[in-house]
């Protein structure tokens, strides 16, 4: 479609990269203002509230995704979500490791760009190192691991997707959404929270159709993109040390545009705060998260956003388990860590006891 429009001068590529700063400005001030975070949604002291924010951006990310598939704007067939081959031990062993990593750094991969930009400098370091692994992971030294656990794979066909399961899209897709409602509706939020919820929802079909149909162009193509962190963050750390010869893409706009999101919202709030370690204990167990978040992220596909709340409207059966096994790894770690705090206190187990956001 892209090309129907006339530039000359200008390719998809480069308007990509505008398009994602605008969706990650919004996507960085409704994530600041709402506090959305899968982590929260698992340990944190407002579980419920927190997992009816993200359930509500859920409901609208697959209803909005899987409208602009019926409408024939968009299609996963050749997603990487959705290839023939689960590689089902990567999924495993990287969403346990990314659950467990986020609980250690208190937030997810999207959480943690949301608080640096509100001036967290933990969170700024996690998102660094977080970007080291994943690159290494992907191109560097620990692309061993990931191509010796993927090759580890499950033939599934077309069954790769819930499309293809009895019912079809329509009915596995009002599934989703019905129960994902249900959560966001008894979970004690005011309409405005789950309004932001909702339009963080949104920003994910908008993701897909801009990158897939609009900027699609034959002649110069771009990737279909959506809302994701992982491959992003290594992404952008790459342009940032090198972009005189590599050139922004949808990535590295997206990062980007949610730091500057988060940061007008954090000030117009008056919510904006320096924040940084306390101990140097606390410094190796955040930096020993990132570790395994940027290591996990990319063996599992995605992130709790990238391979869940965007990954799953897609309907790929590999998305579903990436989320599954991260909550899995998160609810693990918060156990394994209430119970050393339990010991070292010698009280009967209480919630554990983080430094704040």
């Amino acid at each position: 479609m892209f090309e129907t429009f006339g530039f000359e001068d200008t390719t998809a590529r480069e308007i990509s990269v505008l398009f994602a700063l605008a969706i990650g400005v919004l996507f960085g001030a409704l994530a600041q203002l709402t506090r959305f975070c899968f982590r929260r949604a698992l340990a944190g002291d407002d579980r419920r509230r927190a997992a009816g924010v993200w359930a509500m951006a859920m409901a609208v990310a697959v209803l909005g995704t899987q409208a602009a598939v019926a409408q024939g704007w968009i299609s996963f067939a050749d997603h990487r979500l959705l290839t023939g081959d689960l590689p089902l031990l990567a999924i495993a062993a990287g969403g346990l490791m990314f659950g467990a990593g986020m609980i250690l750094t208190r937030g997810c991969a999207s959480r943690l760009v949301v608080l640096a930009g509100s001036g967290n400098l933990r969170a700024l370091l996690v998102i660094a190192v977080f970007a080291v692994t994943a690159h290494a992971t992907l191109k560097g030294v620990l692309a061993p691991l990931r191509t010796a656990l993927g090759s580890f794979t499950l033939p599934m066909g077309e069954q790769v997707s819930l499309a293809a399961l009895p019912g079809g899209p329509l009915l596995w897709s009002a599934m989703i959404a019905a129960a994902a409602l249900a959560v966001a509706l008894r979970s004690g939020n005011r309409l405005l929270t789950l309004g932001g919820g909702a339009l963080i929802g949104l920003l994910v079909p908008l993701a897909w159709v801009g990158t897939g149909f609009v900027l699609f162009d034959e002649f110069d193509p771009i990737a279909m993109e959506s809302l994701s962190f992982t491959s992003p963050a290594a992404d952008t750390l790459f342009f940032v040390i090198a972009s005189s010869s590599i050139p922004a893409g949808f990535g590295p706009g997206l990062i980007g545009g949610v730091l500057l999101g988060a940061l007008a919202a954090a000030l117009l709030s008056g919510s904006f705060q320096w924040q940084s370690f306390e101990s140097p204990r606390q410094t190796g167990r955040y930096l020993t998260g990132a570790v395994l978040m940027g290591t996990g992220g990319v063996l599992a596909g995605g992130c709790t956003v990238g391979a869940g709340l965007a990954g799953i409207p897609t309907l790929s059966i590999a998305a579903v388990l990436a989320l599954a096994f991260i909550a899995l790894g998160g609810i693990g770690m918060n156990a394994l860590l209430n119970a050393a705090s339990s010991e070292s206190a010698g009280s009967p187990a209480t919630p554990n006891q983080q430094p704040a956001e």
